[in-house]
């Protein structure tokens, strides 16, 4: 570890990028505890004043998806399955990526969503919490959470449960304080293999690099966007840069929640939401009672365009309007509430795999 902190800690002029084949074996000493706590920290903050190359970051993420547990999910769903990949360090604005991926599920398209307990610099409210504040169970372990993403199109991962290597680097980077290529690491090695992407990022500089990162790792349909807090939600008031990456280019697409008919000023009201007014709100998206207060009208809003949207970028609708237009009449409907309660009830069951194969069919949705 040495010799690599020497090369990537010379300075701001003089300081060299790994090789592939150095990086991960730098990864590897860190993932598998041969690397102290000082020269974990020291080539962790070396990266981040460098930056880290593509090359590197692609080595940490495979070395860590290596040490990562896998959810054994067919082939089939792995083709449809979209990765939302939010920032670990948790959420204080509304997290619509939940009710949006719940209308999904129950679309047809697959989603599966993670986090770990939040993490500095921001420690806002964890997915996690979120989620299972909604009474969704987080002790399903690999199998059954394939379960879930097989017959309810839609899943919950605690990362640092599947890759222990990311748990065991909690301590550190709560003392560090500061972003580190783990950030980036975390939220793309995907255990159940999903084919399709969309993720936030925090700045715009590092485009290039996540564009070469996700084709890298084998991903066929990838979005990354600058939406809130550095996730993959974007906001209603304001434009937004989302950028679509594919083989051979990363095409950036300006996305004006205006142009699909929603209007909506900055509310800061829903800019610092404790756990429960998280839980509340998605609950009452749900329920279509989003429009009987000021804070659940905004949620809904943020609900049906992140919902339109993502239909739009998947696949779904030919238009942002029509899969925001869509998104309203399965609220309406309660189907969004619907796919909650089967979610919860799967994710609680005791022995899911001792269900007659016959019930365990009727609950498919379709992939």
């Amino acid at each position: 570890m040495q010799r690599w902190i020497k090369r990537t800690a010379k300075g701001k002029k003089r300081a060299e990028d790994l090789s592939y084949e150095e990086a991960s074996a730098a990864a590897e000493a860190i993932a598998s505890g041969h690397s102290t706590d000082a020269q974990t920290a020291a080539i962790l903050i070396s990266e981040r004043l460098k930056t880290e190359s593509p090359e590197e970051a692609l080595a940490f993420a495979e070395t860590f998806r290596k040490h990562s547990c896998s959810i054994p999910v067919s082939q089939k769903l792995q083709q449809k399955l979209v990765d939302f990949g939010g920032p670990y360090t948790g959420r204080k604005t509304f997290a619509a990526t939940i009710p949006a991926s719940l209308l999904l599920a129950e679309m047809g398209l697959p989603v599966y969503l993670h986090s770990s307990d939040a993490l500095p610099p921001r420690y806002g409210t964890p997915l996690k919490d979120i989620v299972a504040e909604l009474g969704i169970s987080l002790k399903t372990g690999p199998v059954r959470t394939a379960e879930n993403l097989e017959e309810a199109g839609i899943g919950f991962g605690e990362t640092e449960e599947l890759c222990p290597p990311l748990a065991s680097l909690r301590k550190i980077r709560k003392e560090l304080g500061v972003r580190t290529l783990l950030n980036t690491t975390e939220k793309i090695i995907s255990p159940p293999g999903a084919e399709n992407i969309m993720t936030g990022i925090f700045h715009r500089t590092v485009v290039d690099t996540n564009a070469r990162l996700l084709r890298a790792l084998g991903y066929k349909n990838m979005y990354m966007v600058q939406g809130v807090e550095g996730s993959e939600d974007l906001p209603v008031h304001r434009k937004s840069f989302l950028y679509h990456v594919t083989e051979r280019e990363t095409r950036c697409i300006d996305i004006d929640p205006k142009e699909a008919g929603i209007t909506a000023g900055r509310n800061k009201m829903m800019e610092n939401l404790a756990l429960k007014e998280q839980a509340d709100l998605i609950i009452q998206v749900l329920e279509g009672e989003g429009h009987s207060t000021e804070k659940g009208k905004y949620a809904h809003l943020l609900t049906i365009y992140n919902t339109g949207v993502r239909c739009y970028l998947f696949g779904l609708t030919p238009t942002i309007c029509d899969g925001i237009h869509l998104a309203e009449k399965k609220l309406e409907a309660g189907k969004g509430l619907q796919q909650l309660k089967l979610w919860r009830e799967l994710s609680n069951e005791t022995h899911t795999t001792d269900r007659p194969r016959e019930q365990r069919q009727r609950r498919n949705c379709p992939v």
